[in-house]
């Protein structure tokens, strides 16, 4: 049985983390918060005290950070990860970026002799937690079907884009659409109650019409209660519409639905609601 390395304890990470070592996997474990550590070294993880240390014992390294300044930080750091890796070392970048910084970490980790893929996943913390997350994977193929038997574990289904960059790609593009789509309800409910209708009979009706999803079902509870426990906290929405933004201006591409949700999530995110879920861009479009 193959020694996992696992980088990053979060919301995210600790329950994908722990599937692995339900399935039977050896997982050392680093996350700079070390009190994020103890449920997984209860769980039979082994703990270590640095980014390098992980990889020194781990020939595939998963890592599941916010941000690309966290992953450049595990990365060069001193007892980073980059002081470990040698030929035939795996990184699996789960995080979300954007792909000019996928495509700068696969280089600085290929420096070194070692295999970089980026893996990001479409799913919250519930899927998370049952193994139901889509994952999005860049990189080379050959690499990708290595890390196959554990994201069958972490995952329903593994959909494969290309080369190296292609899997943040892809995260970016399906969390436009999710940030979109959080505003498109926020809206809808807004509109509705300022013409008179009652929160629930606004809930019923989409519940009911062709626009059901499963997001909304999802959702449909925080809308009625005004309470919002964090599935994908708010903030994360928002520096992900960044990312969206940022590409689109590279690129020159227009996309108006998409401006409108970042400054309506950025300004959520600057007004106290950043640690919210997302579905509380509601609360800023009603205020």
């Amino acid at each position: 049985m193959q020694t996992l390395g696992w980088i990053g304890l979060g919301h995210m990470g600790t329950p994908m983390a722990t599937n692995l070592l339900k399935a039977g996997y050896k997982v050392i474990v680093y996350n700079r918060s070390e009190d994020r550590t103890i449920t997984l070294v209860e769980l039979g993880a082994k703990k270590a005290n640095s980014p390098k240390e992980v990889v020194e014992q781990s020939d595939i390294n998963f890592i599941m950070l916010s941000d690309a300044n966290a992953i450049q930080s595990v990365l060069t750091q001193e007892n980073g990860v980059l002081g470990a890796i040698t030929q035939g070392k795996v990184v699996v970048d789960m995080s979300t970026i954007s792909p000019q910084e996928s495509s700068a970490f696969a280089k600085l980790v290929m420096e070194k002799g070692g295999e970089y893929i980026d893996a990001p996943v479409s799913g919250s913390v519930g899927a998370a937690i049952m193994s139901q997350l889509l994952i999005l994977a860049g990189g080379p193929k050959e690499t990708v079907n290595l890390c196959q038997p554990f994201f069958n574990v972490l995952g329903k289904e593994t959909i494969y884009f290309g080369s190296t960059g292609m899997g943040t790609s892809a995260k970016l593009t399906i969390n436009m659409l999710l940030g979109i789509m959080m505003q498109g309800f926020g809206e809808a409910i807004v509109f509705g109650e300022k013409l008179g209708l009652g929160k629930a009979q606004i809930i019923e009706l989409i519940s009911k019409s062709a626009l059901n999803s499963g997001l909304f079902q999802a959702k449909k509870e925080s809308y009625a209660t005004e309470e919002f426990p964090s599935a994908f906290m708010l903030e994360l929405m928002s520096k992900d519409l960044g990312l969206v933004k940022t590409a689109a201006d590279q690129m020159s591409t227009k996309l108006p639905l998409a401006e409108t949700a970042n400054d309506t999530f950025y300004t959520a995110r600057m007004n106290g609601k950043a640690k919210l879920d997302m579905a509380a861009v509601y609360l800023e479009l009603k205020d």
